[in-house]
C-alpha cells in the first residue's frame, strides 16, 4: 500500500476533498520554517515530490506526521544525552581478584608511607558511584585522599552467581572483617601491614542526595598514617 493510500485510511480521508486555500499556506509555512532546509537532502527531496505531486489534504498530513516523528526524535536525543552526561562513572573492575587486588594496594602503601582504603561496593550500587565522582570532583578530597591512601573500589556482588567469583568474594569480605552489614559502599581503612583499623558507614556521610563535605574530610583526616600514629 502507497503512504499515499495509507494515509487516506488512517484519517478516513476522502481521496479528493476541497480544502481551503488556507491548507496550503500553512503547508508552505511548515516548508519553509525548517522541516527541510537542508539542499540536496533526503527529506528536501521528499518535501518538493509531496508539494508537486501530492494533493493539498495529503501534503498537510505528511508535514504533520513528519513534525511529530522529528518532535519525538529530538526529545529523545536530548533524553538520551542528558542521561549520558549525569550518569556517574563506573568505577569497579569486575573481572580482577579482589584479592590481589588489595595485595597490590598494600605492596604499593607499605612503599609510599600511605595507608589502604578500600570502597567496597559495585557498579550495580548507585551510591558507590556517586561517592567516587564526589571525591574525585571536589578538589580538597582528592589531595587529602591521594596524599595519604591507596584508594582501591574492590567489587562485591551480594546477588554473584559464578562460583569461583562468589568464592574469591567471601574470602575477600572475611579479610576485611565482613563489613556488608553496614551497608553499600562501606569504607575498610587498612595499615601497611593489611590490619583492619576501621570500617566506616557510609550513611554517616550522606547528605540528601549526595555526600557531606565536611564529614568526608573529617573520616579520613582522622584515618590518616600519621593521624593514627600520632
Amino acid at each position: 500500500m502507497s503512504i499515499k493510500y495509507w494515509l487516506i485510511g488512517r484519517y478516513n480521508l476522502h481521496p479528493k476533498p476541497t480544502l481551503p486555500t488556507t491548507i496550503r499556506q500553512q503547508n508552505l509555512e511548515l516548508y519553509n520554517i525548517g522541516i527541510s532546509r537542508r539542499k540536496n537532502s533526503t527529506l528536501h527531496n521528499y518535501c518538493q515530490f509531496a508539494f508537486h505531486f501530492l494533493p493539498l489534504h495529503l501534503q498537510h498530513i505528511i508535514f504533520i506526521e513528519m513534525k511529530n516523528f522529528l518532535t519525538i526524535a529530538l526529545l529523545a536525543i536530548f533524553a538520551l544525552s542528558a542521561t549520558a552526561q549525569t550518569a556517574p562513572r563506573k568505577v569497579y573492575d569486575e573481572t580482577i581478584n579482589q584479592m590481589e587486588q588489595i595485595d597490590k594496594a598494600l605492596k604499593q602503601a607499605k612503599s609510599e608511607g600511605k595507608f589502604v582504603v578500600c570502597q567496597v561496593g559495585g557498579n550495580w550500587c548507585p551510591w558507590c558511584l556517586r561517592f567516587a565522582e564526589f571525591i574525585t570532583n571536589d578538589s580538597t578530597i582528592n589531595k587529602l585522599v591521594n596524599d595519604n591512601f591507596v584508594y582501591i573500589h574492590v567489587n562485591y556482588n551480594p546477588r554473584q552467581s559464578d562460583e569461583v567469583q562468589k568464592e574469591n568474594a567471601a574470602k575477600m569480605m572475611k579479610r576485611l572483617g565482613n563489613p556488608a552489614r553496614f551497608g553499600f559502599p562501606v569504607f575498610v581503612v587498612l595499615d601497611e601491614t593489611g590490619k583492619v583499623i576501621h570500617t566506616q558507614d557510609s550513611g554517616f556521610l550522606e547528605e540528601g542526595k549526595s555526600y557531606n563535605k565536611e564529614k568526608v574530610i573529617r573520616f579520613f583526616e582522622c584515618w590518616t598514617p600519621k593521624a593514627v600514629k600520632s
